[in-house]
């Protein structure tokens, strides 16, 4: 016995014949119903356009209010360390200068991942409570902008 001699049982059926007669049993329209797109040659449906669109499909999930929404950058501390070393106060154009933020981003929010060792004033939109008080206990300040949401 050798591997060319092998049969996997349920495999290799021969292809159904179609449109080769009544007694075929897939003759006349060939199990393609009568008439219609569906029974012509060449026809395949796009996905989107398979008679209900997905949009009708789907439930309703949600709510995005992205007209009004206010979005913040949000930079952590363990970026500000790096920062800290050539820098006394980190506002937004020295975020822009280190390419953290772009001029046209949102508004700048500090986050308290990681930690602050050096002394620095941090000038920003909006500061987590952890961020606040880490940034205090290392010496530093916080200068919350108060024009924003």
């Amino acid at each position: 016995m050798k591997l060319h001699n092998l049969i996997r049982v349920g495999t290799n059926r021969p292809a159904r014949r179609r449109g080769r007669g009544q007694g075929s049993g897939l003759g006349g329209t060939a199990g393609r119903g009568h008439k219609g797109g569906k029974a012509r040659s060449g026809y395949s449906p796009a996905p989107c356009c398979c008679g209900i669109p997905y949009y009708r499909r789907l439930p309703m999930r949600g709510f995005s209010n992205s007209i009004s929404r206010i979005r913040f950058m949000g930079i952590n501390l363990d970026t500000l360390e790096e920062l800290a070393v050539s820098h006394s106060t980190i506002d937004r154009n020295v975020l822009a200068e280190a390419n953290i933020i772009r001029e046209r981003d949102g508004l700048v929010k500090i986050l308290g991942n990681g930690k602050l060792t050096k002394s620095v004033t941090v000038v920003a939109d909006k500061f987590s409570k952890a961020a606040k008080q880490k940034i205090e206990m290392a010496g530093g300040s916080v200068v919350e902008l108060a024009s924003n949401g």
